[in-house]
């Protein structure tokens, strides 16, 4: 739990993807973990796969589409449909926060930039810059790549969040909080694009979500540098 307090501050009523309580307890919702494949003292590295019955140009135009397999429960509005992400280096995972309009105040709507785009090619990876939910208020910052790999009638898909700098948690909670909601969102991409039979067979058991099935294996290391360069050296 960090020892520390912030100022109140206004935010949306739905605003799944912070802490419920920013300076108290971690409340952050997670479904099963995948894997923390490092922890440091100020740094943790998240890494899941899924394996989709889909080919690399379905999954990436389902990728760039966010609003469509984003959890609500993880926006700053409370709608994934007001996120979008432009695929491109420079380009914005960006969510709109629509204006709230009264009888006494005419609104004014406000946004929210998740990540940065700082890599993209495309049916291949995607590479992003950022804070997403609780890291936003912190000195940290993480870079998350999407690989696309060609497997057994279909295409698996690593999400790896690499996270690093000052942060005002403790790394074993905070990583394994957000190891759950990454788990959660490339489960919903996956669901969108329907996952590989053998894939859906292991996960038929209630857990289903957010567990990780034989046919999830990653992709090794060499052929996701092939995709992207060497993640060792950004």
């Amino acid at each position: 739990m960090p020892r520390f307090s912030l100022p109140a501050i206004r935010l949306p009523r739905s605003t799944g993807c912070i802490l419920a309580a920013i300076g108290g307890i971690l409340a952050w919702s997670t479904p099963a973990a995948a894997e923390v494949v490092e922890r440091g003292d100020d740094s943790f590295v998240v890494r899941v796969t899924r394996t989709v019955e889909a080919s690399p140009r379905e999954a990436w135009m389902a990728l760039i589409s966010p609003g469509k397999w984003w959890s609500d429960d993880h926006t700053w509005s409370g709608d994934a449909a007001n996120m979008t992400l432009t695929p491109q280096a420079g380009g914005c995972f960006c969510e709109r926060i629509p204006e709230v309009d009264t009888d006494d105040v005419v609104g004014l709507a406000g946004s929210v930039e998740h990540m940065q785009v700082v890599y993209a090619a495309p049916d291949s990876a995607l590479r992003l810059r950022g804070a997403l939910g609780p890291l936003q208020s912190e000195a940290a910052t993480g870079v998350l790549t999407i690989a696309f790999d060609t497997a057994d009638a279909g295409t698996a898909i690593t999400f790896e969040y690499v996270v690093g700098g000052y942060m005002r948690y403790d790394t074993k909670t905070i990583a394994e909080a957000v190891d759950g909601v990454m788990v959660q969102q490339l489960d919903g991409l996956a669901d969108l694009l329907g996952p590989q039979a053998d894939q859906e067979a292991d996960e038929a058991a209630p857990a289903k979500r957010g567990s990780k099935g034989e046919g999830a294996s990653a992709p090794d290391r060499e052929s996701v540098e092939d995709a992207f360069g060497d993640l060792s050296n950004d």
